[in-house]
């Protein structure tokens, strides 16, 4: 299986969800091991910064990357959205030029950007797809919130929310995510309550947000005057924002993931317990690698039953 980037440039422009005003993006056709970046454009000038579980600065109202020193700091948020389609459709390299220090929030989805890089094409390059895959079952907990990474040839997520709100409660839902699956969530937007927007709006956060990019809740039901696309609409853009939060590791990530009311903290806490013990949860593979010389490398793996458990309260 090769790496693939997109065939020609995308232009797209649209409302921040921070700051409430128009911002643009140029994501341009990049070659082989060249990773999804993103060129930040600022009145310093141009820094660039790829996706890392270090490099997230930010997990509050959405996930925000940032590159610091030299005198000239560069971040852009809401990155999850895009990435996710990026990763759905399994799109190894591009460059993402970015003006305004935010991805366009569009419908509060990941489907204007899966229309976009379906409309661009995609291109098969020459050079082997690598992957990153969990060697060995891992725990990551706090506060009641968890993930759980088992080894698996490919990307399945089984994800469980639980909010106490009558349109809500406990929502559960399992994706073996490829790019065919991947509409599945795409479509499904970010959602908020009532109470909750009002509060950051008089603060002067999430500018941006409206029920035009969101879905809007009060004590009992849905604002939005189109209603909800799916009854579930609430887990599936949950693993939609997990799926973008994974893309943070840089390298596809392999594994199936079991998932307990997580959000972007946690699913960047998860990351960095990942990387910081690389050399014991996380196997590189080569996806062209005959079977029988990838499990020749293979490390062993623990019993299911008995995962490794790591807690980071702090960071939930």
């Amino acid at each position: 299986m090769n790496q693939t980037t997109i065939k020609k440039n995308i232009d797209c422009s649209g409302v921040g969800l921070h700051g409430g005003k128009m911002v643009h993006l140029t994501m341009r056709p990049a070659p082989e091991d060249t990773g999804i970046v993103f060129d930040i454009h600022t009145a310093q000038g141009v820094r660039r910064v790829a996706p890392n579980p270090q490099s997230v600065v930010a997990t509050g109202l959405a996930t925000t990357l940032g590159v610091s020193g030299s005198g000239h700091d560069a971040s852009v948020a809401t990155v999850e959205h895009l990435l996710a389609a990026i990763r759905g459709l399994e799109i190894d390299n591009m460059i993402i030029e970015v003006q305004g220090g935010e991805v366009p929030i569009m419908d509060g989805s990941a489907a204007s950007f899966v229309m976009l890089l379906r409309n661009a094409g995609i291109r098969t390059q020459s050079r082997a797809r690598r992957v990153l895959r969990i060697a060995k079952p891992i725990s990551h907990e706090s506060d009641g919130k968890s993930i759980r990474a088992l080894p698996y040839d490919g990307f399945r997520v089984d994800y469980t929310i639980d909010f106490a709100h009558p349109l809500i409660g406990v929502q559960h839902m399992s994706l073996e995510v490829t790019p065919r699956t991947f509409a599945e969530v795409a479509k499904a937007r970010t959602f908020g309550f009532l109470r909750e927007v009002e509060y950051m709006h008089s603060k002067g956060l999430a500018l941006g947000g409206s029920l035009d990019n969101a879905v809007v809740l009060d004590d009992y039901a849905v604002l939005n005057d189109d209603g909800l696309r799916f009854p579930d609409e609430f887990v599936r853009h949950k693993i939609l924002d997990f799926i973008g939060d994974m893309a943070m590791l840089g390298t596809p990530l392999q594994g199936h993931f079991i998932v307990h009311c997580s959000g972007h903290a946690l699913n960047n806490a998860f990351l960095r317990v990942l990387t910081e013990n690389a050399d014991i949860y996380l196997q590189e593979v080569t996806l062209d690698e005959p079977a029988a010389e990838r499990a020749a490398r293979r490390p062993a793996v623990a019993p299911a039953h008995a995962p490794a458990h790591v807690g980071h309260p702090a960071t939930a």
